[in-house]
């Protein structure tokens, strides 16, 4: 019999460091999509509220913090993640753990928005797109959802079987932006 090992999606990818940028994994604990059922998007957020600590988020936003966020994910959808989502919450929302199914990546550091400018449509400057701000949109190829954490960091998740892909174009932008940066 075959012994199985858990891999995370960029095992042996990541962490890399190109000049003042640097792109690692991130570990998001659990992930679960919530779909309110119809009619029942207000009662969602109040019981992800009341058992979460957080409400559902507006279009393109995210509540939460550091670890433990909900991220809007498209119109009546969200991500939650770092928590198991309570039982309540499928009286009103469909549930679907997600877990496995996301490659996850953290990107920051001085020119991370330009590396992000070379790979997607997005204006993600900081006066337009700041902290706690998120988006489903297109990455090179690829369906992202990248959201602003910081002043200089970026969450970026594409689906699992696209993480290598993930990795190196946004290798390629880092080592782009970094020669302009000593």
């Amino acid at each position: 019999m075959v012994d199985l090992i858990a891999k995370s999606p960029c095992d042996g990818l990541l962490p890399l460091t190109l000049g003042p940028l640097t792109l690692s994994e991130v570990d998001t604990g659990p992930m679960t999509s919530i779909a309110p059922f119809k009619g029942q998007a207000a009662e969602a957020s109040s019981v992800l509220k009341a058992t979460h600590g957080m409400e559902a988020p507006g279009a393109n936003r995210t509540t939460g913090k550091e670890g433990e966020r909900v991220i809007w994910f498209g119109q009546n959808m969200y991500l939650l993640m770092g928590q198991t989502p309570d039982a309540a919450l499928s009286e009103h929302a469909a549930l679907t753990d997600q877990s496995d199914a996301w490659a996850v990546v953290r990107l920051q550091g001085a020119g991370a928005e330009d590396v992000l400018a070379r790979l997607t449509p997005l204006d993600l400057r900081g006066a337009l797109f700041k902290r706690g701000h998120t988006a489903r949109t297109e990455l090179r190829h690829m369906m992202a959802s990248v959201t602003r954490v910081g002043a200089e960091a970026w969450m970026i998740m594409v689906f699992r079987g696209f993480a290598e892909t993930l990795v190196h174009d946004l290798q390629t932008a880092m080592a782009s932006v970094a020669s302009r940066h000593p």
